[in-house]
């Protein structure tokens, strides 16, 4: 067992940390000021640099390389703001991870390299208005006719609903219930009877776009299945385990790089004569804060590398999750007390990372239903919680 990253990991870490130093600062508050997603410019930047589709195999464009080292590179752009991390999210462990595994050779040339090269982005379209944790509740219908699909319904909460290009939908593809009936269908954004409702207003997560979906007869190909139904919802919650590791990446960054900041601050603020890291009750909140990023980070890591290039384990992604979302939220806090009223101050990053981190704890599965799926996987069972 070796926790060392090797050097070409380290020399991928140090790029993405240089470019997301360097480049994605202003960028970052532009987008908190204007609420507008990246722009394709920045898109094409990343392309260029292979932050797009690292994990992705080089057969359609991406790097080749593992999912640790593309939760690598989200890390250090995470520390800078969700929004200009989300791409590569989006690119890694979302959704293009499950058309890799799973659908037609076709579709994939289709799509993935176009996302390689920054010209789309590819959203998940999972929840709807009493389908949420309660996915297999879902209603949104998907009826094959002859050479088409006809799809009809609505989604909430889809992050990119209304700006991205692309979306992989959950719906039911047959009569059967629960989960027996749920599969998966691309749907191209301007397909004709698509459309979307007004943008929420969020909290946090600027730059992110999140809106309804409504399917009224909407026609796509037969070939545009991801995953069918009978078996296909397994597979699809699979790809989400890797998923759910991109999402306590995010929110690992948030803590790292609120951790940074506030190291930095308390060795240059001086009070009552010196530095406040002088005193032992900064330098024991310090110790604290390191240790939930420590343990954070060992732990998606360590979820990351036994799945190699597959997908990880429920209970490792889970565990995973379920430690960073909470421990999160308690390092970002504690830098922002650290801080002050600088913390406090909108002209400064960390009230960003307050609101951006609360977010990733109740996307992609709740803290709750976490533990639910990691109670589920030490028993053996999985819990029907409608009795």
């Amino acid at each position: 067992m070796d926790f060392k990253l090797s050097e070409q990991q380290r020399e991928l870490q140090e790029i993405a940390r240089n470019f997301a130093q360097n480049e994605m600062i202003e960028v970052a508050l532009s987008i908190e000021e204007t609420g507008e997603p990246l722009s394709k410019e920045w898109l094409k930047k990343y392309s260029e640099m292979g932050f797009l589709g690292i994990n992705v195999s080089d057969k359609y464009g991406g790097l080749g390389l593992s999912n640790l080292d593309a939760l690598l590179v989200m890390e250090e752009f995470a520390k800078i703001s969700s929004a200009v991390a989300f791409p590569i999210f989006e690119s890694c462990v979302g959704p293009v991870k499950a058309i890799e595994h799973f659908a037609s050779e076709a579709l994939k040339e289709k799509i993935i390299p176009e996302v390689c090269k920054g010209n789309i982005v590819v959203a998940v379209s999972m929840s709807e208005p009493n389908a949420g944790s309660a996915l297999t509740d879902l209603t949104t219908k998907a009826e094959i006719k002859n050479d088409k699909i006809i799809l009809n319904g609505t989604k909430r909460w889809c992050s990119g609903g209304g700006h991205s290009e692309g979306y992989v939908v959950y719906c039911k593809m047959s009569d059967d219930p629960g989960a027996k009936g749920i599969g998966a269908v691309y749907v191209e954004k301007g397909t004709p009877g698509m459309s979307f409702g007004q943008q929420e207003k969020l909290m946090g997560w600027s730059g992110i776009p999140s809106a309804d979906i409504f399917f009224d007869n909407v026609e796509v190909p037969i070939g545009n299945v991801i995953v069918e139904a009978d078996g296909g919802f397994k597979k699809l919650m699979e790809a989400f385990d890797l998923e759910r590791c991109g999402n306590a990446t995010m929110c690992l960054g948030q803590a790292s790089g609120a951790l940074e900041k506030a190291l930095k601050y308390v060795q240059e603020r001086e009070q009552f004569g010196k530095p406040i890291v002088e005193f032992q009750a900064v330098q024991m909140k310090l110790a604290e804060m390191a240790m939930k990023v420590e343990g954070s980070r060992l732990l998606i890591h360590r979820a990351a590398h036994n799945a190699q290039e597959g997908f990880p384990s429920i209970f490792e992604s889970s565990v995973g999750k379920c430690f960073s979302n909470e421990t999160a939220r308690e390092v970002v806090a504690s830098a922002m007390q650290l801080m002050g009223g600088y913390g406090f101050n909108k002209e400064y990053p960390m009230e960003r990372h307050y609101r951006d981190v609360w977010g990733w704890g109740i996307a992609g599965g709740t803290i709750d239903i976490q533990k639910i799926n990691i109670a589920s996987a030490m028993v053996g069972k999985r819990f029907d919680q409608r009795k």
